[in-house]
């Protein structure tokens, strides 16, 4: 065969697979669009569960597919997506608010793995917690407290890179909470929520939460690659009584910063150090 033949089948080839991969990410892009919608309409539990089994299913052919890192969906509401700058880690989480019990939180996170197949895709389920999730403590695959995840970087902590996760929790009804994470991998490979390296009042947390009233809004956002800032919280009156659903937004921001691998408070971040 000649050098032209074999350059035109090679186009071809080429060109075929990346149409066919799109058609196929649109097609899983609208099914997974009108499922969203029908549990969003349900007012039956066992429904939204059972629609939420083919999302589930839409999703794990989809983490399992070879243009996964390449990929990305757009004009999804209601799932969210991040790729970690290193091109390692992509997470995919979404949640289904339910009228009976607790609303239910889906992670699906793939690594690229060079020894095995390529990567490693990990599947979480968890719950809104109506108790304050912990900041001394690490969380693993099996009692994850359940957020979406909107944001993730990189860092260095102990020769160990770790990865920053901004998460977010709105679905109870009096209390929302935002979440500065630590994401590292263990001995055995296994998922690991929490590392004591933020040090604020003298003394090491695993991770930061916010909890503020669900009739307010906070932000929490990375400025730049060694400084996360957020609302400083600051108490008002509301028509709920006790708890921390008494907080709101203040007129400060606050922060974090990395030095030599941890996160040191900031309190009063100059707006001009953001980006």
């Amino acid at each position: 065969m000649s050098n032209l033949k074999l350059l035109l089948l090679y186009f071809f080839i080429f060109n075929s697979s990346i149409l066919t991969g799109q058609s196929s990410g649109n097609d899983i892009s609208i099914q997974l669009e009108e499922l969203f919608e029908k549990i969003l309409v349900s007012k039956n539990d066992s429904e939204k569960l059972q629609l939420n089994d083919s999302v589930r299913l839409l999703v794990d052919d989809y983490v399992m597919s070879d243009s996964v890192f390449d990929h990305r969906f757009t004009d999804l509401k209601y799932l969210g997506q991040i790729d970690s700058p290193d091109e390692k880690i992509k997470i995919i989480t979404w949640n289904i608010p339910l009228r009976q019990g607790p609303n239910k939180y889906f992670l699906y996170l793939v690594k690229r793995d060079t020894k095995k197949s390529g990567k490693i895709v990990f599947r979480l389920e968890g719950e809104n917690q109506p108790e304050t999730i912990s900041n001394d403590t690490v969380y693993t695959e099996r009692n994850w407290y359940g957020a979406l995840y909107y944001d993730i970087r990189p860092f260095r902590n102990e020769k160990e890179t770790c990865y920053i996760l901004l998460g977010l929790d709105t679905d109870n009804l009096y209390l929302s909470r935002k979440i500065i994470e630590v994401l590292s991998f263990g001995e055995n490979g296994e998922i690991i929520f929490g590392r004591p390296c933020f040090i604020r009042d003298n003394e090491n947390r695993f991770r930061e939460v916010l909890e503020y009233s669900a009739e307010g809004l906070v932000s929490l956002r990375i400025g730049s690659n060694r400084l996360i800032v957020f609302d400083r919280l600051d108490a008002f009156a509301t028509g709920h009584s006790g708890g921390n659903g008494q907080y709101g937004a203040g007129i400060a921001l606050d922060g974090y910063r990395l030095k030599k691998g941890y996160w040191n408070f900031v309190k009063d971040v100059d707006i001009k150090e953001l980006k």
